[in-house]
């Protein structure tokens, strides 16, 4: 059986790195897999009818899916097949590469094609999952068949039916490659596969995502030994999985770069998975970086509003002291015009506290126009000291005080 695979990279990350040549070549053809009976036919025909009105987006087909089937089982074969039997592999642009292209390019262009290669078929099964309230995750790797290790990535999808992980490739359950042209018959061994099964010939760049207890190391995955050994450390990869899940962005990254080393770099391929990480956390890195002198800078200007409007409140304070508090206002509201910018002088004090692990230049800004910051509000505190005195006089003595000042 050709394997019907091509160089992909991260999916949600391509769009951010430059482009590469793909080196990759064709394989010969070779004999068509095997198909288990059908246990799914009533599932099938079902998924099958669905209109083409609703073929138009992931979301049609999904809401058609949810209409028609109930358990996560019957939803995730109703997805499996119809994209194993509606999309056909794209053979004559299997080495096309667009590493700027989207996720959501990526499922538009195959369903307004109708062709795709297998992250295409490995993005709709993801997407449509997700849809139909299935827990689902792109898988990328690479593959081994008849003792030999393919050069060139491929991709699956790891799906959570109910309480189990179990993995599905919908690319090379839709037909396979002969003499350059592509056969399509529903090959169901790729449906609802057990993760020990599927790791026997589908290698995960990050062992996470084989769902084993017991993983398979790179080593071990190109000498074909694959059976279950108990004897390694146990890993509990759904406390793993639900730990990853959680993560933000870049430790999701980190956290995934660390595996793949861990598990051992055996080939270009994985040395490029890894370097495109690497890559990208740092690219990250410098965008967060970025995006926290943006905020600071946001932040710093916001405080300097609510300080030119605490002076220009505190000038007025003064000026209408200075003319004997005429004409006439309650003490009440004499006291709120030097609490307010008392007030605004508070908030922009807290924003420049909020102020972290800034650059130079920000932490100079900022130490200067704290000294600034505290002259207004020791004018401020000289002003609620006097007026304090003010209101606790009567009106009679309440004209000495302007005398005196």
């Amino acid at each position: 059986m050709q394997r019907l695979c091509l160089a992909i990279i991260l999916c949600c990350l391509a769009q951010l790195l430059p482009t590469h040549a793909a080196t990759a070549q064709a394989k010969p053809p070779a004999r068509t897999p095997a198909s288990r009976t059908n246990e799914y036919a009533a599932i099938d025909k079902t998924a099958l009818q669905l209109p083409d009105t609703a073929a138009a987006s992931t979301d049609g087909i999904a809401a058609y899916i949810n209409t028609h089937f109930n358990s996560q089982k019957e939803k995730a074969r109703a997805a499996f097949i119809w994209i194993a039997s509606n999309i056909r592999y794209d053979i004559d642009n299997m080495f096309a590469l667009n590493f700027y292209e989207k996720k959501e390019e990526k499922i538009s262009k195959a369903l307004k094609a109708r062709t795709g290669i297998c992250e295409n078929y490995a993005a709709l099964f993801d997407d449509i999952c997700a849809k139909t309230g299935i827990k689902s995750c792109m898988v990328e790797g690479y593959t081994r068949q008849n003792g030999f290790t393919d050069y060139i990535p491929h991709a699956w999808c790891a799906a959570l039916i109910d309480t189990t992980w179990y993995m599905f490739d919908p690319t090379w359950g839709s037909g396979y490659a002969n003499n350059g042209k592509f056969i399509s018959r529903i090959n169901n061994q790729y449906f609802l596969v057990p993760p020990a099964v599927l790791v026997k010939s589908h290698m995960p760049f990050d062992y996470l995502w084989q769902c084993l207890y017991f993983p398979i190391t790179s080593q071990e995955f190109y000498e074909g030994k694959t059976q279950l050994n108990a004897g390694k450390p146990f890993f509990n990869y759904p406390d793993s999985i639900a730990a990853f899940e959680k993560l933000d962005k870049t430790a999701a990254w980190a956290a995934t770069a660390d595996r793949i080393e861990r598990n051992g770099i055996k080939n270009t391929m994985a040395f490029e998975r890894l370097r495109i990480i690497r890559t990208q956390i740092e690219i990250e890195k410098q965008n967060k970086a970025l995006e926290k002198q943006k905020q600071a800078a946001e932040l710093y200007n916001s405080a300097v509003v609510d300080f030119n409007n605490s002076v220009h409140l505190v000038n007025e304070f003064i000026e209408y002291r200075n003319r004997q508090f005429r004409p006439d206002k309650p003490d009440s509201a004499i006291q709120a015009m030097i609490d307010t910018p008392a007030g605004l002088l508070k908030i922009a004090t807290g924003k420049l506290d909020g102020m972290q692990d800034v650059d130079a230049t920000m932490a100079a800004l900022i130490d200067s126009f704290r000294k600034q910051l505290g002259d207004v509000n020791t004018r401020i505190e000289e002003q609620q000291t006097w007026l304090k005195k003010y209101f606790a006089r009567g009106k009679l003595f309440r004209k000495v005080m302007f005398a005196q000042h």
